[in-house]
């Protein structure tokens, strides 16, 4: 089956009227009618990118559901069973640092094995001059590496392709992100990573193992997969999507503790990246997630060091440790400090508008269905190898060096110094950065006291190659990181600087690639706090702060400046309605009863409805919510709202028009029955007599739900919505009298979109986008 173009096409198109006649205005209210589009109408597109197709996109509700069911079960609880509710937030937290912890050991024993002996394997036929040999074993063992990564992708799991960030960040920002967070998706992620790293393609396993972390979060938080899922009465306290959001934040901070060995860094990452809501609480929690992990790493750590895990555990806790290393500055090194930063900046900026673009061309090239992902893969992956075991021939062969530490040629196929094609004395310094392991490559470009190590000709072509590869790798079927390829190039033009700078300067070269990796990172995907943390722990050296806090700050500034980061960007692509922070200055120029007017009339239901009247609602309407208003009353501000869902295979219908007792709804309902999801109004068989019913709504409606006056902004509006992290706001007439609605309109994540409202006033954003008010 054919795959839809990019969602942000057809959500352009949506908007301006030009979708073909069977897409539907997902906020119209009219249930007798075909749907029509007008002009001035505020219309938006409930579909995303998610994996491989195109799917429904619901928004999460963070918001806790006061209605009188969840009242009644707020006071009956005591103090015991409010304890234990916290006992068993801290053991899920726990054992979630300790799968991501295990599950990240195994996926680093397993790269590093079997990337490990291929690339022996590829040395020996090296040494013994069958150079062609050496090629094929190359080439034909990345080639079946990437098949088996591609094929899972393609056929079991499309949801675990790529690095997965990017849907978590919509995820806890409140948009439902379906199949990302399955058994499926877990075991994918986990064989494909391994997989695809093995390959030697241009990727790395931190995005993967992000996406891990948040999957055994989400896995244990429902109590399983979606067919064996423990039915334990007190695991189901935590189905609902307030408390996941929690604990995928955990998830997502212990897989970058397990990526890089750094707890704090793990925890900022979550906070500064893919965290859109917080509070001490979590702040605890997630900080106790990688505090396993990193207990779990460590004592594997220690115990592969005896030889116990084959190539695995010479890397220690601290990945480069440059700690040994005296670092001392001068006034003029501020200069080419601030150029790594400029550089940075600029670079990082510049591979995200390339990426976007090869991104917007795979996409053409995926629709056409799995053969052409698969060939795409392989496609990369063949031409990888082509240039990884062809380029160090370029190079020229370097004499060894007495006073570098290591021996010389390396022996094994590991060290700073391969000796590939060279004679006995001398290595191939391309081919020490190429025919590696990952964190071997960075080991090495990282590596202190040996400033010249590296010819410029060789850094040249080794961030040359990444540059490419890192563009047409990222984007294909396989679970893939944007890390460590960045890492790669960043490093790798900090050597070249080092080079430059060398008479200038007093810093050591290895260090200057670690500064170059760090500004690289800052430009493309622009975080600081964070990064400046994990380098920290990286290469347990508190005298690099001051230096890498100046070039992430002038990287992001400088990055700033052209367009969105790497995540944001891929946000877009997919159409994922993601809430930015800082709305745009124009909305303040426009109030919430505006684009109230441009929207279909809202539709309300009565405190106590008929049967037919709220299954004829559910069934045409595509919108969640709706305000329960009792005839001839007029309301407070207070008002409470429905949700469309199906909250649990019951029916409770009254054969009169009258109010239901508290304990008639308590033996049919508990408020936890309200709050989980089990299916659609189409999965209900209502009778023909069932439908002339009626059901009393004032029990499980929210009684207290967030209202916003309709003179408010809609910047205003849309930093409430996001900080709350709401499904539905209310919006309630300035002035509340006898004759007018109660509820003026009801406002959802599509309609704050800043592109959604452009497109129905466009002088807004022409005239007034540079006014501030």
């Amino acid at each position: 089956m054919e795959e839809p173009r990019l969602v942000e096409e057809a959500t352009t198109n949506d908007i301006n009227g030009q979708s073909n006649e069977e897409e539907r205005d997902p906020e119209s209210n009219s249930l007798r009618q075909p749907l029509l589009k007008r002009n001035r109408t505020l219309s938006s597109s409930p579909f995303a990118l998610v994996g491989a197709k195109v799917s429904h996109i619901e928004s999460l509700d963070y918001e806790i559901n006061e209605n009188d069911l969840f009242k009644h079960d707020w006071r009956r609880r005591s103090r015991a069973q409010v304890l234990q509710y916290v006992f068993l937030k801290w053991s899920l937290a726990f054992l979630v640092g300790l799968l991501t912890g295990v599950t990240a050991t195994l996926i680093n024993l397993a790269i590093e094995n079997i990337a490990g002996y291929k690339l022996r394997a590829v040395v020996n036929y090296i040494d013994d001059r069958r150079y062609l040999m050496g090629f094929a074993y190359f080439a034909g063992a990345n080639f079946l590496l990437t098949m088996i990564a591609a094929l899972l992708c393609v056929c079991f799991a499309p949801t675990a392709a790529g690095p997965g960030i990017p849907e978590i960040k919509a995820y806890l920002n409140g948009v439902d992100t379906p199949n990302m967070f399955g058994a499926t998706t877990l075991f994918v992620k986990i064989i494909g990573s391994i997989a695809a790293v093995s390959a030697s393609l241009d990727l790395g396993k931190e995005g993967p193992l992000v996406h891990i972390g948040a999957c055994f979060a989400s896995l244990l938080g429902q109590g399983g997969p979606d067919n064996y899922r423990l039915k334990w009465r007190w695991l189901r306290y935590f189905n609902n999507d307030r408390d996941r959001r929690d604990l995928i934040t955990s998830g997502s901070s212990s897989g970058v503790c397990a990526a890089f060995r750094s707890p704090v860094g793990g925890v900022l990452f979550a906070l500064e990246e893919v965290a859109t809501w917080w509070r001490s609480a979590l702040l605890w929690r997630t900080f106790f997630s990688t505090a396993v992990v990193v207990v779990i790493l460590r004592a594997f750590i220690e115990y592969c060091k005896s030889g116990n895990c084959g190539l695995f555990g010479r890397g220690g806790l601290i990945m480069f440790d440059v700690s040994g290393v005296s670092v001392t500055y001068h006034p003029a090194d501020i200069i080419p400090i601030a150029v790594i930063g400029i550089l940075g900046g600029l670079l990082g900026s510049l591979y995200n508008y390339v990426l976007h673009k090869v991104l917007r061309l795979y996409n053409l090239i995926n629709e056409k269905g799995k053969l052409h992902k698969l060939l795409l893969a392989l496609s990369v992956s063949l031409f990888t190898s082509i240039t990884m075991y062809g380029l160090p021939f370029l190079a020229k062969c370097k004499p060894c060096d007495p006073s570098l530490p290591g021996s010389c040629p390396g022996t094994g196929g590991t060290g700073n110094f391969k000796q590939f094609n060279c004679p006995n004395g001398y290595y191939n310094d391309l081919a020490t950065l190429l025919l590696t392991t990952n964190d071997d490559a960075v080991r090495n470009i990282f590596s202190v006291n040996t400033p010249g190590e590296f010819q410029v000709s060789s850094l040249i072509i080794y961030f040359a190659l990444y540059c490419i590869l890192g563009l047409i790798t990222f984007g294909i079927a396989v679970p893939s990181g944007l890390f460590l390829p960045i890492i790669l190039m960043g490093s790798a033009y900090g050597r070249l600087l080092a080079i430059a700078m060398g008479p200038y300067t007093k810093i050591d070269p290895g260090l200057y690639a670690v500064l170059g990796a760090a500004s690289l990172m800052a430009g493309s995907m622009r975080m600081t706090v964070s990064l400046c943390v994990i380098f920290l722990e990286l290469t347990n050296n508190l005298l690099l702060l001051p230096i890498t806090m100046l070039v992430l700050l002038i990287s992001k500034s400088v990055g700033d400046c052209f367009n969105l980061s790497i995540y944001e960007i891929i946000l877009e692509l997919k159409g994922l309605p993601f809430l930015d922070a800082n709305p745009e200055p124009w909305m303040r120029n426009i109030t919430v009863g505006e684009l109230a007017d441009v929207k279909p009339p809202v539709v309300t239901l009565r405190g106590i409805e008929k049967v037919g009247r709220i299954v004829e609602v559910l069934k045409n309407t595509t919108h969640n919510g709706f305000p329960v208003v009792d005839e001839g009353v007029v309301p407070p501000v207070g008002l409470s709202v429905g949700a469309t869902e199906l909250h649990g295979i019951k029916k409770f219908f009254l054969h009169e028009r009258r109010r239901t007792e508290e304990w008639e709804v308590r033996e049919k309902f508990s408020w936890i029955d309200l709050a989980e999801r089990w299916g659609k109004i189409e999965d209900v068989a209502v009778t023909k007599n069932e439908m002339e019913m009626y059901v009393d709504l004032h029990p499980i409606t929210n009684t207290t739900p967030y209202t916003v006056v309709e003179s408010m902004s809609v910047a205003k509006a849309m930093v409430l919505f996001r900080q709350v992290g709401l499904r539905h706001m209310l919006i309630v007439p300035k002035y509340q009298a006898a004759g007018v609605s109660p509820v003026v309109g009801i406002l959802t994540r599509q309609d704050l979109r800043a592109h959604n409202i452009s497109g129905v006033f466009p002088h807004l954003v022409k005239s007034k986008s540079g006014k501030k008010h």
